[in-house]
């Protein structure tokens, strides 16, 4: 038995490191990835991290087949305010003596409601599922670092009738971030955006960025994407995977 899910994560700093990052600062992602998540979700549940080099963790053989949706939430286009934090590191071990200094550039009160369609069958999905709905914890979840803890309001889940999405449909809206895919008709490439329909009376707005999707779990880097969230409908969505129509909202989300 399937079922889909959301709820409202929060912290009041967010740090999703960037590998390719500058020579002064370290930078974030703006958005939540699945990965992260992934590692949110299992200390949720009380599943382990990262024990040794070489095998991935507990928590990603477990959960990694779960299909996840991200929507920023209070942001502003896309984005979160972010501020740069300086830290400095006297452990011997770590600088040979000397005092070293890094900053990062943190997000500012990061939230976002978080899709999930778990199979019930699945004993770690069952009791995520429960956990979530209650509000408990075996673990302090965390925004990227673990004094960037996070939290959800129990009141936040939400669960939603929906239908798998099959067909070519026009003129649709996606609540998520999505993965940008070429939509090609007759062997030629048309626009993706319906530039004169949206989903607001405020400015409409396109946010992109290439964002993790899963790991390589042989090079144990992660796969990345082209990202894009937006309030402009789509004109059609052919080529797009895993879009589940939520009834009561009466738009869609991909869940990766």
């Amino acid at each position: 038995m399937q079922k889909l899910i959301s709820i409202d994560l929060k912290a009041d700093f967010g740090f999703f490191r960037k590998p390719d990052a500058n020579n002064t600062v370290n930078l974030s992602y703006n958005i939540a990835h699945k990965p992260a998540l992934l590692g949110l979700l299992g200390a949720i549940i009380g599943l382990a991290g990262y024990q040794e080099k070489g095998k991935m963790p507990e928590y990603y053989k477990e959960l990694s087949q779960i299909g996840i949706g991200i929507s920023p939430l209070d942001h502003e286009n896309g984005n979160f305010q972010k501020t740069v934090i300086k830290y400095s590191n006297t452990v011997g071990y770590a600088n040979k003596g000397t005092t070293y200094l890094t900053e990062e550039a943190t997000l500012i009160k990061p939230s976002y409601r978080v899709y999930l369609i778990l199979n019930l069958e699945n004993e770690y999905e069952q009791k995520l599922c429960m956990y979530l709905q209650n509000g408990w914890s075996e673990f302090l979840p965390y925004f990227g670092k673990n004094e960037h803890y996070a939290w959800w309001d129990k009141e936040s889940y939400e669960e939603y009738e929906f239908e798998q999405h099959a067909d070519n449909n026009h003129n649709m809206f996606v609540k998520t971030v999505f993965i940008k895919e070429n939509i090609v008709n007759e062997n030629k490439a048309e626009p993706v955006f319906d530039m004169f329909s949206f989903m607001t009376e405020e400015k409409p707005y396109m946010y992109f960025e290439r964002l993790p999707r899963d790991f390589d779990q042989s090079l144990f880097q992660y796969n990345v994407e082209d990202y894009v969230f937006t309030t402009f409908r789509l004109k059609n969505s052919i080529g797009m995977s895993n879009l589940y129509f939520l009834k009561q909202d009466d738009c869609y989300v991909q869940l990766l």
